[in-house]
């Protein structure tokens, strides 16, 4: 599909850890990381969309929400070319117990199982371990 799509993610902060999940790129032999969220639907906001994909996936809400900026990505995933713009976001989750699983299973809408772990925002910035989409990293550093 050769479409721009809007998605909006959020970065969740424990220490000098965020919140990721862990992706994995067959073509490049690449295990990568990237903040939870996903798509905006027609008709919805970055902020309810965020909302929405964080109870869906995590079943917890978000407090303290603050809109941080946008990144374009074009990126190419398991050999096919992606564009998005993304709407990143801060906030809390508000199940505290969240904060002390090091480790999650997430079951995606369409059955998919993901790995989500809080990673050390120290493994991204030595290059131990990439971080998706290109300048979020960057974005986190300025706020």
């Amino acid at each position: 599909m050769n479409h721009i799509r809007p998605i909006a993610l959020c970065v969740f902060k424990n220490n000098n850890r965020i919140l990721v999940f862990e992706g994995y790129d067959s073509i490049k032999n690449e295990t990568y990381y990237r903040p939870l969220g996903g798509g905006i639907e027609f008709g919805e906001s970055g902020e309810v969309a965020v909302r929405r994909e964080i109870m869906e996936e995590l079943h917890s809400e978000i407090e303290g929400l603050v809109h941080l900026g946008y990144l374009e990505n074009i990126f190419v995933h398991n050999g096919k070319t992606g564009h998005e713009i993304v709407m990143v976001y801060d906030g809390a989750l508000t199940k505290a117990e969240l904060y002390e699983q090091a480790e999650m299973e997430v079951i995606e809408a369409n059955g998919e199982r993901i790995r989500v772990v809080w990673k050390s925002l120290h493994e991204f910035e030595e290059g131990k371990s990439i971080l998706y989409p290109d300048g979020l990293l960057g974005m986190l550093k300025e706020s």
